[in-house]
């Protein structure tokens, strides 16, 4: 393991091994998820955006953005990992197989009826409790949602609009906050659908992270043949980047991609635990303190932490003014670009590509040359609209 700094980033590079884990994340899961996904009335593909004009300023083949601020009209991604868990759990409280029902099947009365009995709980730092509230009116069901300290109003307000739940910020931080929502739902008997496992709790998470497949699926077929040389993902507790990642590595086992897990530096408890080198997930305490809120998260999910630490060429902790970079070029795009809305926890990684085109030496260690085909997710659209005002204007 390699670290080096740069002005407003640190990298940790290492040749990475794909092990066995990231079977689970296949194509056929894909075409899984994918499917129940298209069954939701509201359902619509999100695009892909080419940057070409960046593509040829910067002499590399492809730059594409998968832009989901326009999901379900949520304006991030986590519905698709929460409407998809949901679903499995109501699929087994009442009996349905899962490979053949889909979203059709709560439709009929008895069902509809007996899942407004029914009450989910999350953690979030904003757009999985989103997902988790619209995901529980969709199917008809309650929700609670607890946030950590520091959450804007505007966050939990856009989750009690999104859908059907009970919103509040608490007194801690996210993994406090986990924990919090996991004791009520226990004394309470509430389901608790959190995106980030411990021993006990595993199987949720997995299918949370399924359902991010479907964004991945999208992609691909969106892509005209290309597959990405270089995938830049952005991570909080890392459900959705091991998910993505552990995706395409299935799809080209020949020539993986070189991923690279992009967290904000003061709560990068991924970077932190790859630079530990013992091989273990380990913990950013306190309160961290970073614009991007939806990364905002102390412990790695422990389910995928392998996928992450072994399958991953690099590690990125980078500065807030890295994701206001990409914030401000996503709103300003180079030469005839397209124009992405993207907030603080979905720029991040166009901030950090940008400051590696601009380098010959990033650019070395990143092993950018002019067949680079980029990928990369923008997670989240204006979230809050105050604070992306406040960056781009």
């Amino acid at each position: 393991m390699k670290e080096l700094h740069f002005d407003r980033i640190s990298v940790l590079s290492q040749e990475p091994v794909p092990n066995g884990d990231i079977a689970t994340f296949s194509d056929a899961k894909a075409a899984e998820t994918l499917r129940f996904h298209r069954s939701i009335p509201v359902y619509a593909e999100t695009r892909l955006v080419s940057m070409q004009s960046l593509a040829e300023q910067a002499q590399v083949r492809a730059i594409f953005v998968k832009d989901e601020s326009s999901r379900f009209g949520l304006k991030a991604f986590k519905g698709l990992g929460g409407s998809y868990c949901m679903f499995r759990i109501l699929c087994e409280r009442f009996g349905l197989n899962p490979a053949e029902a889909d979203y059709t099947s709560f439709l009929r009365e008895d069902i509809r009826k007996a899942c407004g009995e029914i009450t989910f709980a999350t953690a979030t730092d904003g757009n999985h409790g989103k997902g988790v509230s619209w995901a529980a009116k969709l199917f008809g069901c309650k929700a609670r949602v607890f946030m950590p300290k520091g959450t804007v109003e505007a966050r939990r307000l856009a989750i009690e609009e999104a859908g059907s739940a009970i919103a509040e910020i608490t007194e801690w931080n996210y993994d406090h906050t986990v924990r919090y929502a996991a004791s009520l739902a226990e004394q309470n008997g509430w389901i608790l659908i959190q995106d980030t496992a411990w021993d006990g709790y595993e199987q949720y998470p997995a299918w949370i992270i399924e359902g991010y497949l479907t964004l991945a699926a999208e992609a691909v077929s969106q892509m005209n043949g290309l597959s990405p040389t270089h995938i830049f993902l952005q991570a909080g507790v890392g459900s959705m980047a091991a998910g993505i990642e552990a995706y395409f590595i299935n799809l080209n086992k020949e020539n993986p991609p070189l991923v690279s897990i992009v967290e904000p530096k003061a709560s990068a408890c991924i970077y932190e635990s790859a630079l530990a080198g013992d091989g273990k997930a380990h913990t950013v305490a306190g309160n961290p303190v970073t614009i991007m809120a939806g990364l905002n998260c102390g412990t790695p999910c422990s389910t995928i932490w392998p996928i992450l630490r072994d399958c991953s060429a690099y590690f990125c902790a980078c500065d807030d003014a890295v994701t206001e970079q990409g914030m401000r070029a996503y709103a300003h795009p180079a030469g005839t670009d397209t124009a992405v809305v993207s907030g603080e926890s979905g720029a991040v990684t166009y901030g950090l590509l940008l400051s590696i085109l601009e380098s010959e030496e990033l650019r070395s260690l990143f092993r950018i040359n002019k067949d680079s085909v980029v990928l990369l997710i923008s997670t989240e659209g204006d979230t809050d609209p105050d604070g992306y005002r406040r960056v781009v204007e």
